[in-house]
């Protein structure tokens, strides 16, 4: 493909909660063994996006681990690669990212070294599998100096968390409202975009000379009537995990057959850091419906609707109802845990209780007692 990669993931999000407190949004965990970010980098790989960029920056040490390699990927090459950048200090600059056109503005330098005539930039909190090569295709046909990539959300859902835009008979954008109070309408921008090379520098640049450090609000949005802007409708499954409803939400999703048949049976794959842990361990009196248990886990208890990341013990008598249980999780014996989320490495007391409402998930945070001396 024609283009090299720029994949968001620096930004905090208060939206998560305790969740955030650890992690990078686009180091959550999703789908028992995989992270946020890996559905961007795997549509990079599967488009032969030879060349990727990851800014990081809030919390970053867990996704920098996560991306320490990127044979995983399929970008450990001699052209191109998989590159993570991290603020800087330097002769001429000493902020944080203060937005995310500023953090393409500060490695200015990947963008201007690279020969590539486009640039695919995406979001690293996204849950979703797409050919950007379609997008490219698109982008030139219609001769555009952006394409958005946006998705039509059900009626239910709510459009008011995301970037709302409308759209002309012809695909060309004539409205974007970021996160707006009221929605004029149910399609929304993924965060995901095509852009000249050339043309993303000059507007970089412009927005740099102005202390404007936002690329949707100071360049979407700004030039939205003298840049031709069109979308490209996503048709597939697309998801944004940047609440922990919608995070919970996402995850109960793959506990859809349809859905893990879509993601992990069809191609294109995707791709992940593999941990060497060895099969599920189901005990005599183990019981277990409907429900994703990763590799390394132990279980003696009762699980029903949930998703269990790697490693995680579950005791005697333990009953688990549509919960997520995050990595390294230490469950006591005589335990209930219903509509939860549990954080990584969290030891559960024996004998306690966790019992969120439906339609409100309680987030579980425990003391690490396991590790005490």
């Amino acid at each position: 493909m024609r283009a090299i990669g720029i994949i968001l993931a620096g930004g905090n999000n208060l939206k998560m909660q305790e969740l955030s407190n650890k992690r990078a949004i686009a180091a959550m965990p999703v789908a028992g063994s995989y992270r946020a970010i890996d559905f961007a980098l795997s549509s990079m790989s599967n488009s032969h996006v030879q060349k990727v960029a990851v800014l990081t920056q809030f919390n970053s040490r867990s996704l920098n681990e996560h991306l320490s390699s990127s044979k995983w990927w399929d970008f450990g090459r001699k052209q191109g690669g998989l590159f993570v950048f991290t603020p800087t200090v330097t002769k001429d600059n000493g902020f944080w990212y203060r937005g995310t056109a500023d953090a393409i503005a500060q490695n200015l330098s990947f963008l201007k070294n690279s020969h590539e005539p486009y640039v695919v930039i995406a979001s690293g909190d996204c849950v979703y599998k797409l050919d950007y090569n379609k997008v490219l295709e698109q982008h030139v046909e219609k001769k555009a100096d952006i394409t958005v990539v946006t998705k039509v959300l059900d009626p239910e859902e709510d459009a008011t968390r995301f970037g709302v835009v409308s759209v002309d008979n012809e695909g060309r954008i004539t409205e974007f409202e970021e996160k707006p109070l009221i929605s004029k309408s149910n399609t929304i921008s993924t965060g995901i975009y095509i852009i000249r090379r050339r043309l993303l520098i000059e507007l970089i640049e412009e927005a740099e000379r102005e202390d404007r450090y936002d690329l949707v609000k100071d360049i979407l949005i700004r030039y939205k009537d003298t840049k031709k802007i069109y979308s490209y409708e996503l048709e597939d499954y697309w998801s944004n995990i940047s609440t922990v409803d919608a995070y919970y939400s996402t995850n109960m999703d793959f506990l859809d057959k349809d859905i893990r048949t879509y993601f992990f049976k069809e191609y294109p794959d995707v791709y992940s850091r593999i941990d060497d842990c060895p099969p599920a361990k189901y005990n005599p009196g183990s019981s277990v419906k409907n429900s994703l248990i990763s590799s390394g886990c132990i279980l003696n208890g009762t699980v029903e609707n949930s998703i269990l990341f790697k490693k995680v013990y579950v005791g005697n008598n333990v009953t688990i109802k549509n919960s997520i249980i995050l990595n390294d999780v230490h469950i006591g014996d005589n335990v209930v845990i219903e509509n939860c989320v549990v954080e990584s490495r969290d030891s559960i007391k024996p004998n306690s209780q966790y019992i969120g409402e439906p339609g409100k998930v309680k987030i579980v945070l425990e003391k690490e007692v396991r590790y005490e001396i």
